[in-house]
């Protein structure tokens, strides 16, 4: 199981934002409009995470503990591309970040 699935804080710490063309309702985009809210004229982000506090709308369980993205397979491409190791147990600066916020210890390697 990714780390990924048992922690969530990235979801729950950053606005999520993204160029308008990848919301659905344009011919092309994916993630859910109704999901999203405008903060810009070519940009829009998740509901949740525009203000404090900071939980995406899509973020389902309990952070640090048990979650899921609802829209995983329609998830915009600033989440496909936020802490691209941290699958693999290896998280970043901003991530970890993400972490100590909720309380989670940083990402480690395991020693091979």
């Amino acid at each position: 199981m990714s780390p990924c699935q048992s922690c969530g804080a990235c979801c729950a710490s950053y606005r999520v934002s993204f160029p308008c063309y990848e919301v659905d309702d344009l011919p092309g985009g994916q993630v859910p409009a109704t999901l999203v809210e405008s903060i810009g004229p070519h940009l829009v982000c998740m509901r949740g995470t525009a203000g404090a506090p900071v939980r995406c709308v899509a973020l389902r369980g309990t952070v640090g503990q048990s979650v899921s993205c609802a829209i995983y397979e329609f998830r915009p491409g600033a989440c496909r591309e936020f802490a691209p190791l941290a699958a693999l147990g290896r998280g970043d600066e901003v991530c970890d970040e993400a972490r100590r916020r909720h309380g989670l210890a940083p990402l480690l390697i395991a020693a091979a």
